[in-house]
């Protein structure tokens, strides 16, 4: 199996809900497990972008949003051995649970840090014992665990990650050999990101059926009131976004995400699956620009980190998924260059603030964003290199795409929380 395939299959990972609230509802879960008795109190340290994206973000199983409640539920109600999708089956009974929880000052959040690097310290106090989890880097990491003050549990980790010259595997390719591999690999060895599709489809057609959703159902008469129209990117919006929106309102069908993200998924994939079913594209080239559009989303997001204070979703996904239309359209590695080109010079600096119902919004930008920019490019017209970040290469404007958000954007994301704390407190 390739290197990349496999870098590819590790980073596929179902997702329900946000994922931030998930991971959030994980790590108490897993703490809770190591306590015995009534819980008393839940204590929860985040690092900014953890705390930012869960801030008013739809849990699944609960009517409620945000980090005290996800952390709630983990505690009376998820199943940690589900990883991110623990919070499948929470039964109405324990949502009341955890809503008396919140209301009764039994959970206290608080901020660990302005960072884009995941960080999630997650106490349960009981009657007989108290105990902590530690998460970093990745939503499931867990690094630390410790019952009474003891450390049961602990795996190495730098507090900041070392600059030790270490090339990452996916900034080892060129776009041209990232564009080459995915022409070329066996189709059956990238077979597995068809439930990708099937995944995410499912989350769309959750939102049009549900009463939560607007944007979802706003799409849908656009698309003159069919999933699937002769209008290849109206049918690509409101497959994308029709799933974003379902996931950030906590409806209780799964994501298939990608570097950590239900959204970033989603939109490296459905617009790609759109074009596909009305253009008519076989199914074993939707699954080479799919491989494309993962491969592009994480070269973006190794520079810029997993929770940032920009929109990964729309900058690092959506140019993904605009060079998956370019493989589509049968262009060449130069017309990729010209998109991503076109990409960096108009959503580049979008900011995220939080996993919330604007990610739909976002996602609409990115969509549309794509389709410009791949026309254009595949036109032969482009935003000259000289101008703004664009580089000299494809390579060094993903590079430059990143360090906009970090650390270009840390600032902004400190802004940011100021903003929802002050909301917070009902000023």
């Amino acid at each position: 199996m390739h290197e990349l395939t496999e870098l590819i299959r590790q980073d596929m990972k179902p997702a329900l809900g946000v994922t931030e609230p998930g991971a959030i509802a994980f790590a108490v879960a897993c703490a809770r497990r190591h306590t015995s008795g009534a819980i008393r109190r839940i204590t929860l340290r985040l690092n900014s972008g953890m705390f930012k994206n869960a801030f008013t973000c739809g849990i699944p199983g609960s009517s409620e949003v945000g980090n005290a409640h996800a952390a709630a539920l983990g505690a009376v109600g998820a199943d940690p051995d589900k990883g991110l999708e623990c919070l499948d089956g929470i039964t109405p009974e324990q949502a009341r649970q955890a809503r008396e929880m919140v209301t009764a000052g039994m959970v206290r959040v608080e901020m660990a840090g302005i960072s884009s690097r995941i960080f999630i310290e997650a106490t349960v106090t009981a009657k007989e014992q108290e105990a902590s989890v530690t998460i970093r880097d990745t939503h499931t990491n867990i690094v630390r665990i410790t019952e009474n003050g003891r450390t049961v549990f602990e795996k190495p980790v730098p507090e900041d990650v070392p600059d030790d010259g270490a090339v990452p595997l996916i900034h080892r390719y060129t776009l041209a050999q990232l564009r080459d591999y995915a022409l070329t690999v066996p189709a059956g060895e990238i077979a597995f990101i068809r439930h990708a599709f099937e995944m995410n489809l499912a989350l769309c057609k959750a939102g049009l059926d549900s009463p939560k959703t607007t944007y979802a159902r706003y799409l849908l008469a656009e698309n003159g009131g069919r999933l699937i129209s002769r209008d290849e990117q109206a049918t690509a919006s409101l497959l994308c976004n029709g799933a974003i929106e379902a996931r950030v309102l906590g409806l209780p069908q799964p994501a298939m995400s990608i570097t950590g993200s239900g959204a970033h998924g989603i939109i490296a994939t459905m617009p790609l699956y759109a074009a596909c079913q009305v253009q008519g594209y076989p199914e074993e080239k939707l699954l080479r620009a799919a491989a494309l559009s993962y491969l592009v989303c994480m070269y973006i997001k190794e520079y810029s980190g997993k929770l940032s204070a920009f929109c990964g979703c729309a900058i690092a996904a959506g140019t993904g998924m605009a060079c998956g239309l370019v493989l589509l359209r049968d262009g060449d590695a130069d017309a990729m260059a010209r998109t991503i080109c076109n990409m960096a010079s108009s959503i580049t600096g979008m900011i995220c603030d939080g996993g919330n119902q604007g990610c739909t919004m976002k996602g609409v930008v990115a969509v549309d964003a794509a389709y410009r920019s791949v026309s254009m490019a595949m036109q032969g017209i482009a935003i000259d290199p000289i101008h703004g970040i664009n580089g000299p290469t494809p390579e060094q404007t993903m590079r430059n795409m990143g360090l906009i958000a970090s650390p270009g954007m840390t600032g902004t994301e400190k802004t940011m929380i100021d903003i929802l704390e002050h909301k917070q407190k009902g000023n």
